[in-house]
């Protein structure tokens, strides 16, 4: 199997939406997440991925549904024989259209032939960008079947403790500090001094909320806004100095570690979204 990726960027006046059509065989997405959900249908060969603690296989005729901000990675099932995917990014506005609650999804791999199918046609359609009325029918009918017949109810409210309250608010510190200036990360000394903990203590409590240690949170952060900045039409050159890479060679390995393509392919792919009304 020859390696290929491209993803396409759908606009409907309301929401955009970035997919993505690939074949890999030795390609290995590094752990990362997304602020959107992930819905893919493998259409040959078979995937497998770390996600919640464990590891999952996904092979033909399976749906994955990846929740937001969940850590995950992605590989191979079988070096010879690679996979296949089509994968739609949805925000959870878009996916859940109006309703109050964001259900829960439980379970990563579901075996639903009937939302399978709605999922992969709705994506070559909108890829194809043919027939937009038919194509965004088939997506409000393939998000409707996927959470009806796999999402739970969120689970009931839980009073969090002062501790746990104290945690959120270093965390979210945390953030914002190395949000602040992407292209200047504070010291490890000075994250941990800024919310008065020690360094290991502030290492450990920032991991156990977003999945990730800070250095690595913020070369996703990175990645995250080079791929809006890729989408507007910038060069990868200009955007690696702007986000913080060393250089574009730097920003291209993280990149493709994430996103599955480089720089350039994501741009050319994307900075010129047609809009297709439903």
């Amino acid at each position: 199997m020859s390696e290929s990726a491209s993803w396409t960027r759908v606009d409907d006046g309301r929401f955009q939406m970035d997919m993505l059509t690939a074949s890999y065989r030795r390609h290995v997405f590094t752990k990362h997440s997304h602020v959107t959900f992930a819905i893919g249908v493998v259409v040959s060969g078979a995937e497998q991925f770390h996600y919640r603690g464990e590891l999952h296989r996904a092979g033909v005729g399976s749906l994955a549904i990846l929740e937001p901000d969940e850590p995950h990675d992605g590989m191979a099932a079988d070096d010879e024989e690679g996979w296949s995917y089509r994968v739609l990014y949805p925000s959870a506005a878009m996916l859940l259209d109006g309703r109050s609650a964001r259900p829960a999804f439980p379970a990563p791999i579901v075996h639903d032939p009937r939302s399978v199918h709605l999922i992969r046609s709705a994506h070559e359609e909108l890829t194809a960008g043919v027939d937009p009325l038919a194509a965004h029918s088939k997506l409000a009918w393939a998000f409707e079947a996927v959470v009806q017949r796999h999402g739970r109810g969120p689970a009931g409210p839980k009073a969090p403790s002062a501790s746990d309250a104290a945690a959120a608010r270093k965390v979210a510190e945390i953030r914002d500090r190395l949000m602040a200036d992407l292209r200047c990360a504070p010291s490890l000394r000075e994250l941990a001094a800024g919310v008065d903990l020690s360094p290991y203590h502030m290492l450990r409590v920032f991991r156990e909320a977003t999945g990730f240690p800070p250095h690595t949170w913020l070369v996703l952060e990175r990645v995250c806004k080079a791929r809006h900045l890729l989408a507007a039409g910038t060069g990868p050159a200009q955007v690696a100095g702007a986000v913080g890479f060393a250089d574009q060679a730097h920003l291209t390995r993280w990149f493709k570690r994430v996103t599955g393509v480089t720089p350039a392919a994501f741009r050319n792919s994307v900075q010129d979204p047609v809009r297709r009304d439903p």
